[in-house]
């Protein structure tokens, strides 16, 4: 049985979805509170859930990344642990650089709360290796600092090294972008492809009475790696 082991800043509110989301795979989990200094041996998925670690202050994820938890996700994720970052999460990957590029403030300035359909662009990741090319899904997000950028030759990085997952869409496929994201960019990994963090909320669409379950597919991936 895989074990997944949850990270919790003050300010975080999606750890105990997380938390059912994968114990209803029937994955073992932890919820490790940020001052730990050493990620659980018998680890096999670390996330970072959503939520607003730190209150936001300064910019999403800059406080949470000076953590003493960090320290050891970093040596984790170095040494070839997954890591998954989801929302809030994304944003602490992007600031202690385990992934490239940043999350800005949403092009309309609102806050987005909703369900929104995703394109999967690259599936040969443990993360969504359970999903075709092409396939469209239904995910909530739940926003302000979405609005991913990066730099002409990042952008190019991601592409040529199949880094670049999922991008907003409509129902069809088509481009549809809530937030101003560069390129449509939801979701993105590393070039080892051990690191992974998306803007959508997966642990949230895991029923369908409550909206879709297209959330079990992706983390389905990485309790059969």
């Amino acid at each position: 049985m895989k074990k997944v082991t949850i990270l919790q800043f003050p300010g975080t509110n999606c750890e105990y979805d997380t938390k059912y989301a994968f114990e209803k795979l029937g994955a073992n989990t932890e919820i490790l509170w940020h001052k730990a200094d050493k990620v659980p041996e018998d680890t096999d998925l670390l996330v970072i859930p959503g939520g607003f670690s730190y209150g936001d202050y300064l910019r999403s994820g800059a406080i949470a990344k000076f953590s003493p938890v960090m320290k050891a996700v970093e040596a984790y994720a170095k040494a070839g642990g997954k890591v998954l970052g989801i929302c809030n999460g994304f944003q602490v990957l992007t600031e202690t650089n385990l992934l490239p590029g940043a999350l800005k403030r949403n092009e309309n300035l609102h806050f987005l709360s909703k369900y929104h359909y995703l394109k999967v662009i690259n599936n040969n990741n443990d993360f969504l290796k359970n999903l075709s090319v092409g396939d469209v899904i239904n995910i909530p997000i739940a926003h302000h600092d979405g609005n991913y950028f990066i730099d002409d030759a990042g952008l190019q990085e991601l592409e040529d090294n199949d880094q670049i997952l999922l991008r907003y869409s409509d129902a069809n496929g088509n481009v549809e972008n809530p937030n101003g994201s560069l390129d449509s960019i939801a979701g993105i990994c590393n070039k080892e492809k051990n690191v992974f963090g998306l803007m959508p909320h997966p642990e949230r669409a895991m029923e369908v009475i409550l909206g879709s379950d297209d959330g079990v597919a992706m983390l389905q991936g990485f309790l059969k790696a």
